[in-house]
This record gives C-alpha cells, structure tokens and sequence, in this order.
C-alpha cells in the first residue's frame, strides 16, 4: 500500500489521490515512485476516507503543527475525502493545514468548489507556472485546453474571498523573463508569488 501520510524537507505531507487532469513538463513524480521519507507514493486504488483517516491517526507528527495536503496527484480530485479529513484533522489535532493545487477544481467538478476547498483549510497554494495561457498549456498541458489558465486564475481570486493566506507558486524552470512576467500578473491579483527550485 502506498504511503498516505510522509515527510519531506521536514514537513507533514497528505498523499490523497494520483490522479491529476495535467501532464506537467516538470512533474516530480516522473522522477521516481517517491520523495523524501515515502518509499511509494503510487496508489493502486485512491485511499478511502476510513483509509485515509487511520493514517492520519497513526502518524507520528514529530512535533509538527502543520500538514500540506500533497501527493502525487491534484488533491481536489478526490473532493469529498479532501474536505472530510481536513475537518477531521482541525478537530482531532488543531494543526494548520496547507493546500497545494493546480488550481483546476472547478473545471474537474464542472462547479465553483472553492468555498468548499477553504472551509477547513488555513492557507493554499496554487500552481501559476506561466504569464500565459499559451504558455501555461504547453508547460502544464492541462486536459481541459485553452480555459484551464483563466479558470485557474479564477479559482485563486475566489479562495481570496474565503482565505487571507493565498498564494501562487511556480517552479524555476521557465525562462527568467517569464518568472519576472509571473510575478507582474501576481502582483497585479494581490496575490504572493512563490518561486521554487526544481528539484529532480
């Protein structure tokens, strides 16, 4: 069975699903089956809430306070699961927890998720990666073409009406003239910029 819960750099990561409706030119798990402390982090089948929760529960924090909900795959696949062990984990352990995302939620359910996603959640971060729609598509090439980038953008200004702590991120391997662009359109949103080393 796949690792649920794992540490990396230090940090309390949430391994909820694999699935993912991006093929991400950069993505870490095309690198191998894991990182940091996980030894796979390949599912067979997405974790059921009941699984998911007895890892939680099991899981030695190490004294950690936060948990980042992400795996190798978009956590808001798995909607409901997503939602119920974040509940579960501010009410059971009272530690901050973080969402990362692509950001396509709401193109994956067909809905606006975002006031559900940031209920139980105290900050996330959503994956910028490019200035542009034509340049986010063939970096991220996202399964829903050409309103993936401004559904994306969409979804981060709506998480603002819920969350004080709203972030983008991207990771350095897009031209510096493209990260400085990224930056502008952040800044433009009232939105912080993350700037990540690739690692392999």
């Amino acid at each position: 069975m796949a690792d649920i819960v794992y540490v990396y750099e230090g940090k309390v990561y949430l391994n909820l699903t694999n699935e993912c409706p991006c093929q991400c030119a950069f993505c870490i798990r095309q690198n191998g089956d894991a990182i940091g402390e996980a030894d796979m982090l390949w599912h067979k089948e997405t974790p059921t809430l009941k699984e998911v929760i007895t890892a939680v529960d099991a899981f030695d924090y190490r004294g950690n306070t936060e948990v980042i909900v992400c795996g190798y795959g978009e956590p808001t696949c798995t909607l409901d699961v997503l939602k119920e062990v974040c509940r579960h984990i501010k009410e059971k352990f009272g530690f901050s927890i973080r969402l990362n995302t692509n950001g396509l939620g709401n193109l994956i359910w067909g809905r606006s998720i975002a006031k559900e996603v940031c209920e139980n959640i105290d900050s996330i971060s959503i994956s910028l990666n490019a200035p542009t729609a034509e340049k986010y598509n063939k970096l991220v090439n996202p399964e829903f073409g050409e309103a993936s980038f401004d559904a994306m953008l969409s979804f981060a200004e709506e998480c603002k009406s819920y969350l004080d702590d709203v972030r983008f991120s991207l990771v350095d391997v897009i031209p510096e003239e493209d990260i400085e662009e990224c930056k502008k359109l952040a800044s433009s949103m009232g939105i912080p910029l993350r700037v990540r080393e690739y690692t392999a």
